[in-house]
C-alpha cells in the first residue's frame, strides 16, 4: 500500500489531476476508503461520480467503477485467483497506464 500510495503522490507531483487516477486494492482497503465508507455507501460512490479525487476501491468492485487515465492496482492480499482476477479488469478500467504494485514474485506468478 506504501508504494501505491507513493506512486499517487509522484503521479500528482508529474501534473495529474486526482480525477484521473483509480487505486484498486486485492487485500485490504485503502485507508482512505475505509474512511469514506464511513460516512455510508451513496456519499462514497457519489465521489467516484465526481472525478475531484483520487478514488480507491476494492478490486471485487471493480465492475462499479468508471475508466480512467491512471489505475494502480495493489496486490496487498487476496487469494492468489482474486488478485489475478483483478489484473485484466484493472486494465479495462486505464485508458492510457496500468501500475502494478505489490511483491514483484507474486505478480510475476500471477501472469
Amino acid at each position: 500500500m506504501e508504494v501505491a500510495d507513493e506512486t499517487v503522490d509522484k503521479l500528482l507531483d508529474e501534473g495529474r489531476a486526482p480525477g484521473e487516477i483509480l487505486l484498486l486494492t486485492t487485500g485490504d482497503q485503502h485507508p482512505w476508503a475505509e474512511h469514506e465508507l464511513s460516512f455510508g455507501e451513496d456519499s462514497y460512490w457519489r465521489q467516484l461520480a465526481d472525478v475531484e479525487d483520487v478514488f480507491c476501491a476494492h478490486a471485487s468492485v471493480v465492475a462499479r467503477t468508471a475508466q480512467r487515465p491512471i489505475v494502480l492496482l495493489a496486490v496487498n492480499g487476496g487469494t492468489d485467483p482474486e488478485a489475478a482476477a483483478a489484473l485484466p479488469a484493472a486494465l479495462e478500467k486505464a485508458t492510457e497506464q496500468l501500475i502494478v504494485c505489490g511483491d514483484p514474485q507474486r505478480v510475476r506468478a500471477l501472469l
